[in-house]
């Protein structure tokens, strides 16, 4: 009976050992390190105070708005709920939208099709990295071989063909339109991504990416589908 116990106790010294020098081997060897520098973490947190402030001052705006609300009369309040709706409606791509921007091109490689190389669709991949970096360096509004982005379009590879909102891009030669809220902001974004490596990434794909200086003013078209309604409800009140 004692054997049996001191038996017991044995295996279960052992396992508790076993399960601290587990911990212990965890906490000193962790199985992921942040190996940044110093720099890119400055860059990172100067990113996010970035972001910060932008949403600090969409707030502000809203503010302003609900002060305009409440103080103008009867009818300025009638015509600041119809901009409102307006403006809301060109966020959304229910009407086109005009502004400072730039334009990207993206075509196949002159040179490597003179030596045979074989042309293949562009990436969803790619495209999506690229909208997104795009959006993240303060582009507004993307409209890509005629298609207008929205918060519900969708970037995908079907049946052997890149699409966006469910279009298939036939063509070879793919013209990319994007609008920033200033003129300043398409310059940092137009030489975010002529410093980037994006124009390699498209080489690899034998591709050639065009970065075209920003303009004062590119309109892009609206969304021609139909956006999806389904967490909407009507509200009655007040009628």
């Amino acid at each position: 009976m004692k054997k049996k116990i001191v038996t017991r106790i044995t295996i279960i010294s052992f396992i508790i050992g076993l399960m601290i020098a587990v911990q212990y081997n965890t906490v000193q060897n962790p199985t992921t390190r942040d190996t940044r520098d110093i720099w890119e973490i400055r860059q990172e947190l100067s990113k996010q105070k970035a972001l910060h402030s932008d949403l600090l001052s969409k707030i502000d705006r809203v503010n302003q708005s609900i002060g305009q609300y409440e103080n103008d009369s009867e009818s300025r309040q009638a015509a600041l709920l119809k901009n409102t709706v307006e403006d809301l409606k060109r966020q959304a791509g229910l009407l086109p939208v005009s502004g400072p921007g730039l334009v990207l091109e993206i075509e196949p490689a002159k040179e490597l099709i003179q030596f045979g190389y074989e042309i293949e669709p562009i990436s969803p991949d790619l495209l999506i990295r690229l909208v997104n970096e795009i959006y993240r360096y303060d582009g507004r509004y993307i409209e890509i071989a005629g298609q207008r982005l929205t918060h519900t379009s969708a970037i995908r590879f079907i049946s052997g063909e890149t699409t966006i909102n469910s279009v298939p891009i036939e063509e070879a030669d793919i013209e990319m339109k994007i609008i920033a809220e200033t003129y300043e902001d398409a310059e940092k974004l137009y030489g975010y991504l002529y410093a980037s490596s994006f124009r390699d990434d498209f080489y690899l794909d034998n591709l050639s990416l065009t970065i075209n200086e920003p303009q004062q003013k590119i309109t892009i078209t609206e969304f021609e589908g139909q956006l999806p309604t389904d967490y909407l409800a009507e509200n009655n009140e007040g009628e």
